[in-house]
């Protein structure tokens, strides 16, 4: 088995008392697309700062291609191409000669360097539009740019930092292609994003990041299977009273389910189609193994206790329905 192309064990970041990654560890496997999922501050850009050697972590380690970063810096950078979400480009200069100019940073010449960017204009579906000015490019376009900024030196790792963000539909769909047809030729890449139906369609194992910290990892059927035949959530209200009914004391005290709440759970939780059933904060998280048949046991049961249904909903088969199960927050919120 091939040596994985990058190593990250127990990263952390902290910023006086505030701890930006929290200990994060993976591995990325040679020709694999590796995606970081989570919302916009979870700690993506930090973790790929550190990953890239951008900035040191506070703690833990990272080995690109079997170098350490923190020891072998130069030779494990010049394995890594880095497309931040900031553009770096020369507005005045056409997308040719903005490629030009950072090839030359990487210490390409002559004819290599001219094939390089010829190869990369072509990879990111530009060909047509390399010598007009990049000030006359559209947002999406100018990122397909980045990217081939990043890929000039022929890396053996690609970080791809939230590339689609602002970007228009067919620019998008460019930029799906060319991960696509980068990863055939055996890049591994480093895929941040907010938005599941990426992570969905690119990645071959998705890490979901909330808080700094790395919550579920697995492929993305693997982590869309672990909702089982999915989730449903139920707010539930027996308009039994809270708070003081006189001198003698209370009949329950403020955030405490009242009787029949307790016996929809019980006899929710003893349904066939159920998997587990749980109850916090008058809402009952069901994890089903048949969704609509779990559902239906629900109407009946609330029925039949009179307890009334203040919120229903079902969370589908897919990414956000897992971000959301594991954190009770949605990806973009």
């Amino acid at each position: 088995m091939s040596e994985p192309v990058l190593v990250v064990q127990y990263l952390k970041k902290k910023y006086g008392d505030f701890e930006a990654v929290r200990g994060i560890s993976f591995r990325v496997s040679q020709g694999e697309i590796f995606g970081l999922l989570g919302p916009n501050g979870a700690g993506k850009t930090q973790s790929i700062s550190m990953m890239t050697g951008l900035f040191p972590p506070t703690s833990g380690q990272v080995h690109i291609c079997g170098l350490d970063l923190s020891q072998d810096t130069n030779a494990a950078k010049r394995k890594v191409g880095l497309v931040p979400q900031e553009l770096a480009l020369y507005p005045t200069l056409s997308a040719r000669e903005n490629l030009m100019f950072f090839g030359r940073i990487y210490g390409l010449r002559g004819k290599e360097l001219r094939q390089r960017v010829s190869a990369m204009l072509e990879v990111v579906q530009l060909t047509d539009r390399a010598d007009d000015a990049v000030e006359k490019y559209s947002g999406g376009m100018k990122r397909r740019v980045n990217i081939a900024a990043g890929l000039l030196h022929e890396p053996e790792i690609l970080f791809l930092d939230e590339p689609t963000v602002g970007v228009d539909p067919q620019s998008r769909n460019a930029i799906f292609e060319s991960v696509e047809a980068l990863n055939r030729t055996g890049t591994s890449i480093v895929y941040t994003t907010h938005y599941m139906e990426e992570a969905e369609r690119l990645c071959h194992r998705v890490a979901i990041i909330d808080e700094g910290k790395i919550i579920a990892l697995d492929t993305p059927s693997g982590l869309i299977q672990s909702l089982g035949g999915g989730v449903i959530q139920v707010g539930l209200d027996d308009g039994a009273v809270q708070g003081p009914l006189g001198e003698f004391g209370t009949e329950r005290q403020a955030g405490v389910p009242g009787k029949r709440v307790l016996q929809v759970v019980e006899q929710v939780s003893d349904l066939a189609s159920v998997k587990a059933a749980s109850l916090s904060d008058g809402l009952l998280k069901i994890e089903a193994h048949r969704a609509q048949e779990a559902l239906i046991g629900v109407l009946e049961i609330t029925n039949q206790l009179d307890v009334r249904i203040t919120m229903l909903q079902i969370l589908e088969p897919n990414l956000e329905g897992v971000f959301l199960h594991l954190t009770g927050k949605k990806l973009r919120e």
